[in-house]
């Protein structure tokens, strides 16, 4: 059974919109695919409108989910209202998050996973999640291979290529690099991805706003 890690080379750099579109992607080619995010900062209450722009509810809807109290927390047992770090949006709610609680529920689910198992991290692959692990940490614990999101801002590939060595230096196969498109970026994705391309030992693909998840990171995902 295939199981992913989306990892970022930073925040807000398109994670959620790469993870959707890859989650959609699968799910119209015939696969059966369970898309997590078991950690989410920044979610407003289920009966708030804005619940509706918060990560676990775009990662229900491309799987066809309705966001009922159950989808939402069998998708984010973990989530905060603070738009911070973790380990600092669950300190402002007297809340403590163990590593090893994290990882025996992601493991139990990668388990019981039918076919594709999909995890969005959080954050940049070096952000806290708790109070003494960070995303990577995480990730290792896993031992499941990595799909890399850059963005293309100004700074992104220095960002991505950090991450990516990172991941190389720590033995965690890294399956593609998605460079999503940043708004008001100065240089288009694929400026951004051919930079990468001959920096890393993985395929890069480009997938700017509205346009469908290419093939072969479909491909890769699955594999």
């Amino acid at each position: 059974m295939p199981a992913l890690f989306i990892a970022g080379a930073g925040t807000e750099i398109g994670k959620t919109y790469v993870t959707a579109a890859l989650t959609r992607q699968l799910i119209a080619d015939g696969r059966r695919v369970r898309t997590l995010k078991p950690l989410a900062s920044g979610v407003p209450p289920l009966d708030d409108p804005a619940f509706a722009a918060s990560d676990t509810a775009r990662l229900l809807d491309a799987q066809g989910l309705a966001p009922t109290p159950e989808a939402v927390e069998s998708c984010s047992p973990w989530r905060y209202a603070a738009p911070l770090a973790p380990d600092q949006a669950a300190a402002l709610e007297g809340r403590t998050l163990a590593l090893s609680d994290l990882v025996a529920w992601c493991r139990a689910e990668i388990a019981r996973a039918e076919d594709v198992l999909i995890i969005e991290g959080v954050g940049g692959l070096m952000s806290p999640v708790t109070a003494d692990a960070t995303g990577l940490d995480w990730l290792r614990a896993l031992a499941i291979p990595a799909l890399l999101v850059s963005g293309s801002y100004l700074g992104a590939i220095s960002h991505a290529l950090t991450a990516s060595e990172t991941l190389r230096f720590h033995a965690v196969a890294l399956r593609a690099v998605a460079v999503s498109e940043s708004p008001g970026a100065p240089t288009p994705p694929e400026t951004v991805a051919a930079a990468i391309r001959p920096r890393v030992a993985a395929p890069v693909f480009c997938l700017g706003r509205g346009e469908p998840c290419p093939g072969g990171l479909v491909a890769a995902a699955a594999a």
